[in-house]
């Protein structure tokens, strides 16, 4: 193994004549797999699915990151990006998605809409003040509309939280 590898990978390595034995906790294991795997759904109700997209793209490329596949339905998803506005007909929309996922899941609300309903909150009745009055939200991710590099760091951060072992309740408050 390079040292690259033997710092990601959970565990320590003990070097044999023939080889080497990597000793590690299986729930390390489980936590650095999982982190790697993530499916995102996406939840793209305006303009920062744009940025989403790009992120998803060439340049920014997020399966590098182990973002591979993005999956529309929600039984094969691990993370939704909320990414835009929700209004009071689609909340209960969201949350049967929510609902739907499979253990464990997380939540990224990712620009101004999707974190405190954005411009459009003072604006008009139909609005919600944000995604955590639906769905409990692990990661926020600022901006109108957020860079892509910015909703990179932000997956990233969420891998870093589950790679620690950090419980739900925990990540919400983790600083990584």
């Amino acid at each position: 193994m390079t040292n690259t590898e033997q710092q990601s990978f959970p565990g320590q390595i003990h070097e044999l004549p023939s080889g080497g034995i990597v000793l590690s906790k299986l729930d390390d294991i489980i936590n650095w797999a999982r982190s790697n795997s993530l499916w995102p759904l996406t939840f793209a109700t305006s303009c920062c699915g744009i940025e989403y997209m790009s992120v998803a793209g060439a340049k920014y490329d997020f399966s590098r990151f182990g973002f591979e596949v993005a999956r529309a339905s929600p039984r094969q998803a691990d993370v939704i990006i909320i990414a835009g506005t929700i209004v009071n007909k689609m909340a209960p929309v969201l949350k049967r998605l929510y609902d739907q996922m499979g253990d464990p899941k997380y939540v990224i609300a990712m620009g101004a809409c999707a974190i405190s309903g954005g411009p459009f909150f003072y604006n008009t009745y139909s609005v919600v003040k944000g995604a955590d009055h639906v769905i409990p939200v692990d990661v926020y991710v600022a901006g109108c509309p957020p860079r892509p590099e910015a909703l990179l760091h932000a997956l990233i951060s969420l891998q870093e939280k589950i790679k620690s072992g950090l419980t739900r309740e925990q990540i919400k408050t983790a600083k990584v």
